[in-house]
């Protein structure tokens, strides 16, 4: 299955790449006075383990395990995932310019799923974002942060001010959707990351949380 994995992700990836993507665009929201000058998704800022259950869905293929991500220096944390038998899939160090791959099942060592991967959790850890434009709607407070060719709109909710939602794009196209559910700043209770571009989905849900 993992074969067949692989290569639907490889054939699907090349032809997706010649389609492109909607231009994101903000819906009923109005600019505002830039508020902040830096915004933060604090939800892996803790030194504790953040422990979820993982299930990655690769082109109607289901993956299922357990997410063991840690802080382990300002900017780096450890990514470890296993079996729901506890058997180690994979185990890397990244930070938003670095990635050390410490282990990988043989199965999983393909070039494209380790640049996913990579890929996913650099956006998804990524703490801190200089602040561009800001807006508002009914809802949320909204800051567009940019990094190059990448755009990030970083939603928080009003009324508790938590990070909910965060679209990052690539040239105004939307890329990878991340939604929180979370009832603190410091770890979120479900993250779903949905590629806009890729039939790839992740979905956690946590297991422990730090105090």
């Amino acid at each position: 299955m993992r074969r067949f994995l692989l290569q639907s992700l490889l054939y699907s990836s090349v032809f997706l790449l010649l389609i492109s993507c909607k231009t994101y665009q903000l819906k009923d929201a109005q600019p505002v006075s830039n508020s902040k000058t830096e915004v933060e998704n604090l939800y892996f800022s803790s030194n504790e383990d953040y422990v979820y259950k993982c299930q990655m869905e690769v082109y109607g293929n289901d993956i299922s395990g357990i997410l063991i991500i840690k802080k382990t220096s300002e900017n780096t944390h450890r990514v470890v995932m296993t079996s729901d038998f506890g058997n180690k899939m994979i185990d890397f160090e990244i930070s938003e310019n670095d990635f050390k791959l410490n282990y990988v099942l043989a199965d999983l060592d393909k070039k494209i799923v380790i640049n996913f991967l990579k890929n996913d959790f650099q956006e998804l850890l990524r703490q801190k974002y200089a602040v561009a434009e800001s807006f508002e709607d009914e809802k949320f407070r909204i800051f567009r942060s940019k990094v190059g060719k990448k755009d990030y709109f970083l939603y928080f909710n009003k009324e508790n001010a938590l990070l909910q939602q965060m679209v990052y794009t690539k040239k105004r196209k939307e890329k990878i959707n991340f939604t929180f559910e979370a009832k603190k700043p410091t770890f979120a209770e479900t993250i779903h990351l949905e590629h806009k571009d890729f039939k790839i989905n992740i979905k956690l849900f946590k297991i422990t949380e730090t105090e």
